[in-house]
């Protein structure tokens, strides 16, 4: 079925300028001079990028400047999904086509990463010594014993360290992993245990919101529950002198021997020069490992490869952005999110990466457009909670700051409104590219994105990426425009995920993505499209399945009840994340106590500060509430969808089948208590 689009007139349209200065139209005219293809339009453009899969992705290697050491043999073997192999005989290097430029005179000295923070005011790196710091301390890694294909993990913030152990790790042939300093050990744990890596960056702590976090304690525990960490490499963030001895003593326990090790700091690790020279890899060699999460079991540990990144973030940087050499890069990120990835990455073209590192909050809201004002930021990223944080405080960024530089402004982590738009347009700049994006860490892609010369409509997604054949799909698997269906993606596209790490047979990646569409990518995600002169633009409606959503970092409902459910207080648990469009994100715990009545003020606030230092603060709930049972399947499995659907407005009768549960009475709480939330507003 296909609704009709109202026409409705675009809230932002590119100047001529804009379009004839946009890579995306240098691309097509070289597609036109050198292939002999012509569009029309940017859909009939998407269209040959889905229907001529090999042809579109040889393009964009060859346009945007892949660099390999060999060349590719085959562009796709196995076209199915899972299971596409890509480039086969090509070996690259992710770090060398990040830092290639540094080599050259021009560039050397030139800016490649501007840093502030709470407690750093400002610092710069050049690309020259950007690679040099990289090079020593590749040296210093495989002098650790670190080698082609070892797991090195990051306990770090967002600050240029951190890019620094990115670029010398992917450079050896190591396989990168990273997680904020501000979550708990046990989520880390829950993540790194599974990869076992052999080579842990840490830093001592953080400042956020003017308040000092020492997390020492917190690295002793990592290195004594992993172990295959071979050493540790310090940085003093938080304070210059804070240090854990040469070494970590880690006592004898059960089946294990008593373990000494070695610790080295930030400082020494770079104090030995040595050249910047990546090693070639295969294409699909491991690149990361990053975490999504989904309703049961550990989070998922995603391997994307070296190859199909690289090209993905050119085109992606290249294209979709319009970056350049000029432009200066910066979204509002933290380490445990692929936006993270995806701004290291901004180097792809030769921009400046701006790096912030702090709560974007305090002193006030005027910190980040402090920050975009001072260092000229051309692309400035944010999340749409920070929008609608700005809109309720009746801020008014452009009569304060000087924020000429924008020529785009980003947003993703969940669906920006139509009001957020407005305001963007009103109060920040009224001539920007809003590249609002959807995608994420499981395709390490945006599905849905930005196209430069194409105009914006309020609430809507531009477009449909290159090569990303997205479709809302309704029940019966059949495309639907104008309603929504779930977002699904009916080819493979380089940048997909290589396999989950620890994934014998490919089982838990098939049940992720392909049990519900045969051969089709299903995202989890609510979707509409609307066909729009121009393009086929697309709106989020939050996600289709349990997974908590707060701000763009997703984790699985059952680390939390790991967690909720530990307490002896506790029988049994429930949450529910109600992400909606339009709505404020409200994530709620629903609690069973062992005795009835239970639940008493000062439960509720242990069981959220567990969550908040065992877990990750960013996944602390709304409120809790005291219920006599969680609705389950006769099967015992906890019905979260269909409550999430009941909580957002859904009749009961449609949101589950009564006769499929074993305890059917428990639903008529949750009816009750969705009737009384909507009346109350």
């Amino acid at each position: 079925m296909t609704a009709p689009t109202p026409a409705v007139e675009p809230i932002w349209r590119p100047s001529p300028e804009r379009i004839a200065g946009a890579t995306l139209t240098r691309y097509t005219d070289w597609l036109q001079r050198e292939r002999g293809l012509a569009f029309r339009d940017y859909e009939s453009l998407w269209q040959w990028s889905v229907d001529e899969t090999e042809a579109f992705w040889t393009s964009i290697w060859s346009f945007c400047g892949m660099r390999a050491f060999t060349p590719y043999r085959e562009v796709l073997r196995e076209s199915t999904m899972p299971g596409a192999k890509w480039f086969d005989g090509a070996t690259v290097n992710y770090a060398d086509q990040m830092l290639w430029r540094a080599a050259e005179p021009q560039w050397a000295a030139r800016t490649a990463v501007v840093f502030s923070s709470e407690i750093v005011p400002r610092r710069e790196l050049s690309w020259g010594g950007l690679a040099a710091e990289a090079g020593a301390l590749a040296a210093t890694m495989t002098g650790l014993g670190v080698t082609l294909g070892d797991r090195a993990v990051s306990y770090m913030p967002n600050i240029p360290e951190s890019m620094t152990a990115v670029l010398a790790s992917t450079s050896l042939g190591a396989v990168w992993s990273s997680c904020a300093p501000d979550m708990g050990a046990a989520g880390v744990l829950d993540r790194f245990r599974q990869i076992e890596p052999v080579l842990l960056f840490a830093v001592d702590g953080y400042r956020y919101g003017g308040k000092d976090f020492d997390r020492l304690d917190t690295v002793r525990e990592l290195v004594a529950q992993l172990p295959t960490v071979k050493a540790v490499i310090l940085v003093p963030y938080l304070d210059p002198g804070a240090s854990l001895g040469d070494a970590i003593e880690v006592p004898a326990r059960e089946g294990a021997a008593a373990r000494r090790v070695p610790v080295v700091r930030w400082a020494d690790a770079l104090a030995r020069p040595a050249p910047f020279a990546p090693r070639p890899v295969p294409f699909d060699h491991p690149l990361w490992i990053v975490y999504s999460s989904g309703t049961t079991g550990m989070p998922k540990p995603i391997v994307h490869g070296h190859g199909g990144t690289t090209l993905e973030y050119l085109k992606a940087m290249m294209i979709h952005s319009d970056l350049g050499p000029d432009d200066r890069f910066f979204w509002f990120t933290s380490t445990n999110w692929i936006m993270w990835n995806m701004t290291v990455s901004a180097l792809i073209p030769g921009s400046t990466v701006l790096l912030y590192d702090g709560n974007p909050g305090y002193p006030d809201l005027g910190t980040l457009w402090r920050f975009a004002e001072r260092e000229r930021a051309t692309f400035f990223g944010l999340s749409p909670a920070f929008v609608q944080l700005n809109v309720k405080n009746g801020s008014t960024p452009r009569a304060h700051f000087d924020l000429s530089a924008l020529r785009t402004v980003g947003a993703t982590g969940s669906p920006l409104t139509e009001d957020g738009y407005r305001w963007i347009y009103e109060h920040v700049h009224p001539d920007v590219l809003l590249a609002s994006i959807s995608g994420g860490t499981d395709p390490n892609t945006a599905f849905l994105g930005t196209c430069p010369t194409a105009p914006i409509h309020a609430g809507e997604m531009q477009a449909r990426g290159l090569g990303a054949a997205v479709y809302a799909f309704d029940e019966a698997g059949r495309p639907v425009y104008g309603e929504v269906g779930e977002l699904v993606c009916t080819k493979p596209m380089p940048s997909m995920p290589l396999y989950f790490w620890g994934d014998a047979g490919g089982r838990r990646y098939f049940d992720s993505y392909f049990d519900v569409y045969p051969g089709v990518w299903r995202h989890g995600d609510w979707l509409k499209l609307e066909r729009r002169p121009e393009t086929v633009t697309g709106v989020i409606y939050g996600r289709s399945d349990s997974t908590i959503n707060r701000h763009g970092i997703r984790m699985g409902t059952s680390e939390l009840y790991r967690v909720v459910e530990a307490f002896e207080e506790v029988a049994d648990s429930l949450v529910i994340d109600l992400e909606y469009l339009g709505r404020e994100s409200f994530m709620a715990l629903f609690v069973v106590p062992r005795a009835p009545h239970a639940l008493t003020d000062a439960l509720k606030k242990r069981l959220l500060e567990a969550i908040r230092t065992q877990l990750s603060a960013r996944h602390v709930p709304n409120d809790v509430f005291e219920i006599a049972e969680v609705p389950r399947t006769i099967s015992g499995k906890k019905l979260e969808v269909p409550i999430k659907k009941i909580l957002l407005g859904q009749p009961a009768e449609r949101a589950c089948n009564r006769s499929a549960m074993s305890n059917p009475g428990s639903i008529d709480w949750f009816v009750a208590f969705a009737q009384a939330r909507g009346s109350a507003g």
